[in-house]
């Protein structure tokens, strides 16, 4: 099976992996605070609203018989997420776990915003730049284009004629700190990983998650804070959408951010004669929400109609539409607004040696049906879900080693210490006494031969 690392799930995973005193400085933000309670699980959020004005500390009994008996494991798993997350400090004196209570800065951050609503981070420009403000709709097209771009560059160093245009050196040192593509070769072009591969699957959430996870993971290397950039980007996500931010009233570092996330399509960056502005797109809201609570509907309205005969015909303009369908699909024709194409066993074994599942298939074609095929149940026809799954266990019941055969040996004794030496070193995949054969591993190749070497030549006397 492809080897595939794992990364964080989501941005608060990354968060909480922080060292504690990172951690408490974030909580200097009231943004911060606000982003981290809407990621906890519902429980978890009961929780801190309850201890919100509690200044002394809580027995873990006491939390305990907050919950009623069969959700114990419900109650755990908050309890564990709040200590993730330094929401809850150990507060005892004896016994570790014995009582807990708020993390001081966060209860006050916290305190402040129920006191006085909260807001937002900024205040917007005056209504006199509304008339030189995209609609919701141009800006919702600018933020699909945007990010299109980006994950077409990253599309394109799957297939054998490489990318089309030189990739951005900021995003394709990002997609290698991010392990989906290969670092290049001399005059090898980067090519696309198994995680890339999977990348390409994700919901956009997900992938926009990964995206600035790599991004502020590097920030040390940038010379950035990475507290102060967490707290920026989290800030960013309180913002209006749609609604212009003075860009010249951010710090250097900041304005900085803002141009990285404008190639993205999170941000879209304007200038007048004097001031320049940001404006943030819907992308931006996910900057403050966990992909749990963010939507993972694609982005657009699905186009891909499955028939049980396995023909795919995809109602799209999209180039990134389509180069992601041929990824696992064999692409028969293609017209300005129709893609058309196969299931085929090459065509998917293609797709599984790439390290893409069948459930990361099925699960793509059914989130961007087409609303016509999207109204039936199964969504994806049951015989086109079970052949994938076919195919991919018939991929997976056999497994190849690379290997060499020894045969012609000339005495039996040879061949037995042959045997037994393989044995020895662990090479020995398959043997066969009576023709004299035997079957090893490719990597033990040299130690093989040079032991079969000094095994036939003529012993001196």
């Amino acid at each position: 099976m492809p080897n595939v690392r794992v990364v964080s799930r989501n941005f608060m995973e990354m968060v909480a992996a922080l060292p504690a005193a990172k951690l408490d400085d974030l909580y200097e933000s009231p943004w911060t605070c606000q982003a981290v309670v809407r990621s906890l699980p519902p429980l978890a959020k009961q929780y801190v609203l309850r201890l919100l004005f509690v200044e002394a500390a809580v027995s873990s009994k006491s939390m305990q018989d907050w919950a009623l008996t069969d959700a114990l494991n419900k109650h755990r798993v908050a309890i564990d997420k709040l200590e993730q997350l330094r929401v809850l400090i150990d507060a005892s004196e004896r016994k570790k776990g014995d009582s807990y209570k708020l993390n001081p800065k966060l209860q006050k951050q916290l305190q402040e915003v129920l006191r006085t609503g909260g807001g937002v981070p900024r205040e917007a420009l005056p209504a006199s730049f509304a008339a030189r403000v995209p609609s919701l709709a141009d800006l919702d097209n600018y933020a699909t284009k945007q990010w299109e771009a980006v994950l077409l560059q990253l599309v394109s160093t799957a297939f054998t004629e490489g990318p089309s245009t030189p990739m951005n050196n900021s995003l394709a040192q990002t997609f290698q700190r991010a392990g989906l593509i290969t670092a290049p070769k001399g005059k090898e072009p980067p090519k696309i990983t198994d995680a890339g591969f999977q990348f390409l699957l994700m919901d956009t959430n997900a992938q926009l998650w990964q995206i600035v996870r790599e991004y502020v993971a590097s920030a040390e290397d940038r010379a950035m804070d990475s507290a102060d950039l967490i707290n920026f980007l989290l800030e960013l996500g309180f913002l209006n959408v749609g609604e212009p931010y003075n860009l010249n009233s951010l710090s250097p570092m900041q304005q900085n951010v803002i141009k990285e996330l404008a190639a993205l399509g999170v941000l879209q960056i304007q200038a007048g004669t004097k001031d320049r502005w940001f404006i943030p797109t819907k992308l931006a809201t996910n900057l403050s929400a966990s992909i749990s609570e963010g939507s993972t509907a694609p982005s657009g309205e699905g186009c891909v109609i499955i028939e049980t005969n396995f023909r795919v015909y995809a109602y799209t303009t999209s180039k990134l539409q389509a180069e992601i369908l041929r990824l696992f699909v064999r692409l028969e024709y293609q017209l300005p607004n129709l893609v058309v194409g196969s299931l085929t066993k090459e065509s998917v074994s293609t797709a599984f040696s790439s390290g893409i599942t069948s459930d990361q298939m099925i699960t793509f074609l059914t989130k961007h049906a087409h609303p016509h095929a999207a109204s039936k149940t199964p969504v994806v026809p049951e015989t086109v879900t079970d052949q994938i799954r076919l195919w991919e266990n018939d991929r997976n019941r056999v497994e190849t080693t690379p290997s060499y055969m020894y045969k012609d040996f000339p005495t039996e004794e040879t061949y037995e210490a042959v045997v037994n030496y393989a044995r020895d070193i662990g090479a020995l995949l398959w043997d066969d006494p009576a023709g004299q054969r035997l079957i090893g591993r490719a990597e033990r190749h040299e130690d093989m031969r040079n032991f079969i070497r000094r095994q036939s030549a003529p012993q001196r006397r």
